[in-house]
């Protein structure tokens, strides 16, 4: 692990502003009690919660960025309900999920638009974190290597050279997200290695590689030691400030063991 851990809080569709407000103050209260010094941390609330988590980050001097799950490839225009990276950048946010599984799943989130909208973040100067992972059906017609190496390739090739620093990529097998069921150690390592390979090619510099998929407090600290992540991209564990806090720790004391 040559850099700092990274660990972000995908809250999903959980927590109105008011329960935002009450979590970030929360983990406020525990990294300033007990601080971190070798992990970066994001939270990545709703669109509505964007406003009131900024203010309390920034009012708190907190060392906590913000992220958002989703944006608009289009910059303005007649697309009802969308957000664009300028809005986001207003609200301080610096990090936003590009092509979570569930936008490819749910909301026929394409190769296509993952791509445009990657780009549509990285010219922006936000960090995206680009997110690709198999089916179960896919890993068992072992095809898992191929089908994550063409999203790799699809989001990626041609990209001009000075937004490869803002690239992060976060593995999430589909079968091992919000299903209680994690990816064993072995499996994270084997795509996480297969996932720098194949970034070799198409990046010059090193992309973090996270995993998401089932974190828990429980198992973050073999994952982090044993698969060789950078990190996590953390869903209903977020949801608590002293779950979330653990997955922190658990990178943390990984990283002072390690450097």
């Amino acid at each position: 692990m040559s850099t700092r851990p990274l660990v972000i809080g995908n809250w999903k569709m959980n927590l109105d502003f008011v329960e935002g407000l009450h979590l970030v103050q929360q983990l406020g209260v525990l990294l300033k009690s007990h601080p971190l010094e070798h992990v970066e941390a994001v939270v990545a609330p709703p669109f509505v919660d964007l406003r009131t988590v900024s203010s309390i980050l920034d009012a708190e001097r907190l060392a906590v960025a913000l992220g958002a799950q989703h944006v608009n490839a289009n910059e303005n225009g007649a697309h009802t309900g969308e957000i664009s990276t300028s809005m986001l950048s207003r609200l301080n946010v610096t990090w936003v999920i590009v092509g979570h599984s569930e936008r490819r799943t749910h909301y026929h989130m394409t190769d296509e638009i993952v791509r445009a909208t990657s780009q549509s973040v990285l010219r922006a100067g936000l960090r995206a974190v680009l997110c690709v992972g198999e089916t179960l059906a896919v890993r068992d017609a072992d095809q898992h290597e191929a089908w994550v190496e063409s999203q790799l390739r699809s989001a990626l090739e041609g990209l001009d050279a000075s937004l490869h620093p803002l690239v992060t990529v976060a593995y999430e097998p589909l079968w091992a997200i919000g299903t209680g069921v994690n990816a064993s150690s072995e499996q994270v390592k084997e795509m996480t290695d297969f996932i720098r390979r194949v970034l070799t090619s198409l990046v010059s510099s090193a992309p973090q590689v996270l995993y998401g998929g089932s974190v828990t407090p429980t198992n973050a600290a073999t994952l982090v030691g044993e698969s060789g992540v950078d990190g996590f991209l953390v869903g209903g564990a977020s949801l608590k400030a002293e779950s979330f806090y653990a997955i922190l720790r658990a990178c943390d004391d990984c990283y002072a063991l390690k450097r």
